[in-house]
Formats: structure tokens, sequence, C-alpha cells
């Protein structure tokens, strides 16, 4: 395998992995936010305790999924160093503010809402959970700014030899960033409710004794999905305005059409090969499709079982079915950042910077080895953070705040 396959293998694995921390992280903060909004406007004592078992969980998972984050900015630069040379003046300056928000404003207010049950004036944590929720859709917002300005180049101009910004504007409305984000931010609210879901299913099958704490939990997570579902799909059809050309004749086998535009790119800029491998991009359209197909099909008999307090409580068949589907949605996410990362080769920065001049300088040997140690690391934290979430999970909820509760997962805290 060549240098530029490797790099390609270890950023798709390394982005891959992280996204599976991100899609939930986001999800969940919203729906504890609501919880606890709940909770603060009426006093309830089960949407209190619903706010800290569901942040436990929320706090596990961001904690681990910021290890994995750590990783991207270094690749950026150790191994893409022709794409921060080329691009960076453009799409440099949002990450750089993903960057302030994820890891200096979101963090800091999320420890405050850890470390600020029973300290804080309940309207002023009330606050604190929901700037954390909003620096997280602001967080993804900025990544799609860079992601979207890669799949569709706006609002700058090539002067001797790199990327000089024209129009800002342009850039932060760009539709490849502004739809992918509204549809990534759907997208995580469909995770979010099918694991709320899924684990809510879980213990009212197991007759645990939270029945009630359950059964309202499984209820929002049901309720979450189905209109979630509905804005992910109207969104994620709407970015083929914005797709490649070459992406979609590719997917929908247009023989005729993938020639003509390779022959348009050869005019414009010279001999080479700008058809993308078709396996992964008709892999994840397909996986894609499949997994919502699945989804909507789940979501909807469960909003309708959801309305009947019995079905909630006694048809184990139904809660074993919510339990398995909580791999659904990641499967999904992943098929889906498939389908719009690998329909877009050979280009790095679509018709203006190849993947192949994007690449550093490294030879194949520190390739394998990197591809080898992070494979490993990713690997390891997905095992850990799936084995602490169904640790806590099934635990059940407790009295313990966030914080407190997290002091017996020393991993987290540590990377935290």
């Amino acid at each position: 395998m060549e240098t530029l396959d490797l790099a390609r293998l270890q950023f798709a694995l390394t982005a891959g992995s992280h996204f599976l921390f991100v899609a939930l992280t986001l999800g969940l903060a919203t729906l504890v936010a609501l919880m606890q909004t709940r909770a603060t406007l009426t006093g309830s004592a089960v949407h209190r305790r619903m706010t800290r078992f569901w942040g436990r969980l929320y706090v596990i998972n961001y904690a681990m999924g910021i290890v994995t984050g750590l990783v991207m900015e270094f690749q950026l630069g150790l191994v893409w160093n022709g794409l921060t040379h080329f691009a960076g003046n453009v799409f440099g300056a949002s990450l750089a503010m993903e960057t302030l928000t994820a890891f200096f404003v979101e963090s800091t207010f999320l420890g405050l809402w850890i470390f600020g049950w029973d300290r804080l004036n309940r309207w002023a944590h009330l606050g604190v959970i929901w700037v954390v929720t909003l620096t997280a859709y602001a967080s993804a917002y900025w990544i799609m700014v860079s992601n979207g300005f890669l799949q569709n180049p706006v609002g700058a101009e090539v002067v001797d030899g790199v990327l000089r910004l024209t129009d800002v504007t342009a850039v932060l409305t760009n539709p490849a960033a502004v739809v992918a984000a509204v549809h990534i931010l759907s997208g995580a609210l469909v995770v979010a409710g099918f694991f709320m879901a899924g684990v809510s299913a879980h213990h009212l099958r197991r007759r645990t004794g939270e029945q009630e704490f359950f059964r309202r939990s499984l209820r929002i997570g049901v309720f979450t999905t189905l209109p979630a579902l509905m804005v992910t799909a109207t969104f994620g059809g709407l970015q083929f305005d914005t797709a490649q050309p070459m992406k979609l004749a590719v997917y929908a086998h247009r023989t005729e059409e993938v020639a003509r535009l390779q022959a348009g790119m050869v005019a414009a800029h010279g001999p080479g090969d700008y058809i993308p491998s078709a396996a992964p991009v008709q892999i994840g359209a397909t996986a894609m499709m499949i997994a919502f197909a699945v989804m909507l099909l789940v979501s909807g008999l469960s909003t309708l079982l959801a309305l009947f307090p019995w079905t909630v409580r006694r048809l184990r068949i139904w809660h074993l079915l919510l339990t398995a589907a909580i791999p659904l949605p990641f499967a999904a996410m992943l098929a889906g950042w498939l389908f719009r990362e690998a329909g877009r080769q050979p280009w790095v920065v679509y018709g203006l910077l190849t993947t192949r001049d994007a690449l550093g300088d490294l030879s194949p040997g520190a390739l394998r080895f990197s591809l080898v140690a992070f494979a490993s690391l990713f690997g390891l934290l997905i095992a850990v953070n799936t084995w602490m979430l169904a640790r806590s999970a099934r635990r059940g909820p407790e009295e313990a705040a966030p914080g407190t509760a997290l002091a017996a997962e020393p991993l987290p805290v540590l990377a935290f």
C-alpha cells in the first residue's frame, strides 16, 4: 500500500472514530438541557434525576471524545501539511474558532455544570448547560465551515500558489457547510434519541426498580427520533444541490456522464484520473439509505407504541428491539460521512488541490507505524468508552451529581 493510501486510511479511521463520539455528545447535550429546563421550571424531581443520570453518560462520552479530537488536529499539521500550506489562510480560521469554542468555552462551562450542582443558583446552573449545548452547536458549525469549504470552495482565490480569503460571508454561509451542519445536528438527535430509548428499554425489559424513571426516558427518546429523522432526511436531500457532479454520476452508475466529466477535468486540470472509487461511494450511500429505512420503521412503530402506557411498561419484544437498534444511527452517520468524503476524491479542496498534493513528505514506514498506533489507540478508546457507558447505564440513576458520580471513573476524569 503506497503512502497516500496509508495516509487516507489513517485519517478515515481516526476521523470516523471521533465522529462516533461527537454524534452522541451533540444529541445528549440537547436532551439533557431540555430535561434540566423542565426540572427547573416545574420543580420535577424525576426530571432532575433524569438530568443527573443522562448527564453522567454525556460527560463520560464527552471526556473520551476530547482525546480523539486532539489527534485530528495533529494529523492536519503532520500528515497533510500541503493542505494547511495551500488553504490554511481560509479554512484555518474556522478550525481555530472551533478549538477556542470547544476547548475553552464549552469545556469551561461543562466544568461549571459538573461541579456546580447544589453550589450554583438553579437558574445559573440551567444557563450553564445551555451555554454548553449552544457552544457544542457552534463547534459543529465551525467544523462544517472548514469541511464545507473543502467540498465547495467559495470566497477565495489562488494568489502566488496559495488560497487567499476574498469573501468571508461566502465562506460562512456556504450551502455545503450550513445545510450539512443542520444535517449533522439533527442526526445527532437521532443518535441520542435511539441511545436513550435503547438504554431505557433495557431497564424496562429487565424490570428494574426505576420503572417510572425509564418509562419517561424511553418516551423522550422515542418521540425525539421521528421528527429528528425527518429533518435529517430533508437536509440530507438538500445537500445534493452542492454535491460534486462526479460523485453523483458514480453513485448512479451513469457511465457516459462519468466519462464526460472526466474529460472535462482533464481539459481543465491536466492528465489524471479524476473519478472517485465507486465502491466506497456506493457502499456509503446504500448503507446510509438502508439504515435510514430501518430507523424510520423502528421509530414510526415505536412512536405509536409509546402512546400506550401498557406497551411502554410490558412489551418486552419491543424493548429488545429498541436496545438492539442503538447502533443503527451510528452506522448511518458513518455511512453518510463515507459517501460525502470518498466521493470528493481525488480532490481535498475540490477542483483546486488534489489529495496527493496535500500529503506531506512522509515515509511509508512512518505512516504504517502511526496507522497501527492510532488504530490501536482509537480501538482501545472506543472499547473503553463503550464499556464505561454500558457500566454506568446498567447501574441506573443515582442521587450523586455527574461530577461526584464520575469520581469512581478515573480514566474519563483524567482525560477531561
